[in-house]
């Protein structure tokens, strides 16, 4: 796990310029501290990057493969699309990078008991999966909106022994199940530990999740040379906290490709249903970490929209407020209909379900490509950050096909 790249390693306040940084109740102030410690001595210890390697290999099925989308790159006029196949991980997302690490530090750190909040149930079942194979109690928070649209993921958490809470304040999504299980962090913060599903939260999470998932743009590193490929053109991921984006460009930042975050823009911008946080966001607090959000003009936070329950969520994480400030990374926004309409062609040509997630970034090339921005022979990296199968039903239903036998 390199943290090597000076441009974008936070500061001693955990800070990416103006962003990140701990803005938490006192009594959490400890606990942050202990993580912080524990996490800079794991990484000087060999036998623990080594069991996170082994599991990576062993458990999670790392490498993922670099995948030539040729009837995709075909269809976009002849762009070399490379996917990465973070769908064929364990558990089917990218999620698992970040679970493994958090659990192995849970253990060194001699909790028995382990929380999460969940959206779309990816990081609820990558984290309930860590802990069925570590013996650690396990409860994952998830609002009843997303209950209803994942219920498969409700199911596979509870067949892995996790406890599912519903959350029915507030939007009843991804930002009340984080303040649910933050309450139980601050209530139980000496037997437990909060593995943060995202590059959000308060100083060190931005930090550690982001190593956790940095093996993505490593893998594809290596990956392209070995079929002699330099640098890539672009490198393109969906942003919700924006866990797998950060993880494909990391190992880029100093140099090479042009980045590309592609947010959800809901029902679109004007209609004020999205969750296009770095669109259109200002500069806030949430989750204990400033960053951009979605917040009226007295500062409140307000509702997120996307089809994609792993989308919707009204903040992002800070380094990726400090990436589009600074001119690294350019961030843009799809809509409902426009993921929908992706998520079909990708299936159609190239005989992959992605999830409604990945599809964001899928429907981003189809955008660049109307414009031209996309030339014959241009190397394009996608991360496909998860499987869809926890979205067929939604999506049958959207489609006007639930019914159809």
């Amino acid at each position: 796990m390199s943290t090597s790249k000076s441009r974008s390693v936070p500061d001693k306040a955990g800070k990416f310029g103006r962003f990140g940084g701990r803005f938490v109740p006192e009594t959490l102030i400890p606990a942050l501290l202990e993580l912080e410690r524990a996490y800079e001595e794991a990484l000087q210890d060999a036998k623990f990057v080594q069991q996170l390697e082994n599991l990576r290999a062993d458990y999670a099925g790392r490498p993922t493969p670099l995948y030539r989308a040729e009837r995709l790159s075909e269809e976009l006029g002849g762009a070399q699309v490379w996917l990465k196949r973070e769908d064929l991980l364990h558990t089917g997302a990218h999620k698992i990078n970040n679970t493994i690490g958090q659990a192995l530090l849970a253990l060194r750190m001699h909790k028995t008991r382990v929380i999460a909040e969940t959206g779309a149930g990816q990081h609820g079942v990558a984290t309930a999966t860590v802990a069925a194979m570590f013996g650690l109690e396990c409860v994952v928070y998830m609002g009843q909106e997303d209950i209803v649209r994942q219920r498969l993921n409700v199911f596979r958490m509870e067949l892995l022994g996790a406890r599912v809470i519903p959350v029915t304040s507030g939007s009843r999504t991804l930002k009340d199940a984080t303040n649910e299980a933050i309450r139980d962090w601050v209530t139980n913060v000496e037997n437990t530990f909060y593995i943060i599903g995202s590059v959000v939260g308060p100083h060190p999470y931005p930090m550690m999740v982001r190593d956790f998932h940095t093996v993505i743009g490593r893998e594809v590193r290596q990956q392209l040379g070995a079929h002699s490929i330099g640098a890539p053109d672009w490198l393109v991921a969906c942003v919700g906290g924006g866990s797998n984006a950060i993880g494909l460009f990391y190992d880029w930042i100093d140099a090479g490709p042009r980045l590309i975050g592609v947010e959800a823009a809901g029902h679109g911008l004007e209609s004020g249903q999205h969750a296009a946080t770095l669109s259109v966001g200002t500069v806030g607090v949430l989750h204990g970490a400033r960053s951009l959000l979605l917040q009226d003009d007295d500062g409140q936070v307000q509702l997120a929209h996307s089809i994609s329950a792993g989308l919707d969520y009204p903040g992002v994480g800070p380094e990726h407020a400090w990436l589009q400030e600074t001119g690294r990374a350019s961030y843009a926004s799809v809509t409902d209909s426009e993921a929908v309409a992706a998520f079909e062609r990708l299936c159609r040509c190239e005989g992959i379900i992605p999830a409604l997630e990945s599809a964001h970034a899928i429907a981003y090339l189809y955008q660049m490509a109307e414009r031209g921005e996309l030339r014959a022979g241009e190397v394009v990296v996608v991360c496909l950050s998860g499987r869809g199968d926890k979205d067929v039903a939604a999506l049958a239903e959207v489609l006007g096909k639930g019914d159809e036998r």
